[in-house]
């Protein structure tokens, strides 16, 4: 799975992408985290508040940073 953290860098984009890496590794998932933080890349997805979620190159959440139970779910129905 393609997972990409949308976000400028700020604490809150480094939260979600710690979180989604736990979530995913606790899901066992074979994946590659990315964190994108050029704008222009970040405007591409139409997203207007990061942090941003991105699976598979599907937008799935935005604007805030859900805790490890909830990006587990986001992830498992993204299998």
């Amino acid at each position: 799975m393609k997972i990409e953290v949308l976000g400028p860098g700020c604490t809150r984009c480094n939260n979600l992408a710690d979180n989604t890496k736990l979530a995913a590794e606790e899901l066992n998932l074979d994946f590659d985290l990315t964190k994108v933080t050029d704008l222009k890349q970040i405007a591409s997805y139409g997203v207007m508040m990061t942090p941003a979620l991105v699976l598979d190159g599907k937008v799935v959440l935005s604007g805030k940073v859900p805790n490890t139970a909830e990006l587990k779910d986001l992830l498992a129905a993204a299998r």
